[in-house]
């Protein structure tokens, strides 16, 4: 699914324009980024979490150079689904 197929749905079952869809789509992404740029997890009940995850400092390998590299430590976006998601696709996915 894309962003284009997530408005189209919105637009089916609210009744807004799409353009309208497509500026709360983009609101609600900008707004997600901005919060995790600054620090600040999202929470969204029954839905799940964006948090922000520190990575450590780790020693990794240049492999065409055969030498070791420092990867300094940094923070990563992530998503933790909320129990109530992950049960609904757990029962509801059809494998193809």
């Amino acid at each position: 699914m894309t962003k284009a197929d997530i408005v189209s749905d919105i637009v089916e079952e609210t009744g807004l324009e799409r353009v309208e869809a497509l500026k709360a789509v983009e609101a609600f992404m900008t707004t997600i980024k901005s919060s995790l740029a600054k620090g600040q997890n999202v929470y969204l009940r029954g839905f799940g979490s964006f948090i922000v995850k520190e990575r450590a400092e780790k020693t990794g390998r240049n492999i065409s150079k055969n030498t070791a590299i420092i990867i300094p430590a940094h923070n990563i976006p992530s998503f933790k689904p909320a129990k109530t998601f992950v049960e609904d696709v757990k029962s509801n996915v059809k494998v193809n």
